[in-house]
């Protein structure tokens, strides 16, 4: 049981990074390009466009929904106990959210973003046909890799390391009981150092 449990502590840093690294490039990859019409195809259709902007698609939901997994790691590194698993659940949520944008946008409905950009540009639609780019794979792939994390977070975040006590507010010990009980000698040390400090004491004149 204690080998699981160190097997577990040690996946901490790996998924962690793993989420991070996903959820990030997948906001990145959510501003960018992610259907066009090539630019060789607008030409001989006889059209301009002077900006990729100007013949492509972008999913700003994408983008939206990893900044939301992003946030949910930054909580789950700082949090612990329920709130902390709440934090998981909801960057996988929003992992699952990503991947169903792209796969939605640049699988499902791509017929319907070159008919809209068709419309834009003033061609017929019949002429013209979009192109999956390079980002759209990037997406993909970071959605995937941010769910795969998530998914492992939410199972493993029980057994991984968490912040100790020592980093809350120094006025949150203690609360409710005798001052100094039940409390590590280190703490209540520390709680002293921040009562004489807001006594306004130098703790270093002796």
């Amino acid at each position: 049981m204690a080998e699981r449990t160190d097997n577990a502590r040690r996946t901490f840093g790996p998924v962690v990074l793993l989420g991070l690294a996903g959820s990030g490039f997948a906001a990145v990859a959510g501003h960018k390009a992610m259907l066009a019409i090539p630019e060789a195809t607008l030409t001989a259709a006889g059209g301009i466009a002077p900006t990729v902007q100007e013949r492509s698609v972008e999913f700003p939901l994408a983008g939206a929904l990893a900044l939301v997994a992003l946030a949910a790691w930054g909580v789950l590194l700082v949090t612990r106990g329920i709130v902390r698993r709440g934090a998981a659940v909801l960057a996988l949520v929003a992992a699952a959210g990503i991947l169903a944008v792209v796969v939605i946008g640049g699988f499902v409905q791509d017929d319907d973003a070159t008919a809209d950009l068709a419309t834009r540009l003033g061609l017929n639609v019949t002429a013209v046909d979009v192109e999956r780019s390079g980002w759209l794979w990037v997406a993909l792939g970071c959605a995937l890799v941010a769910l795969v994390a998530a998914g492992a977070a939410v199972r493993l975040v029980p057994s991984w390391p968490e912040m100790g006590s020592r980093y809350d507010a120094p006025t949150a010990a203690g609360t409710g009981s005798p001052a100094g009980a039940g409390q590590d000698p280190a703490e209540q040390s520390n709680l002293d150092l921040w009562k004489s400090l807001d006594e306004g004491h130098d703790p270093t004149d002796e």
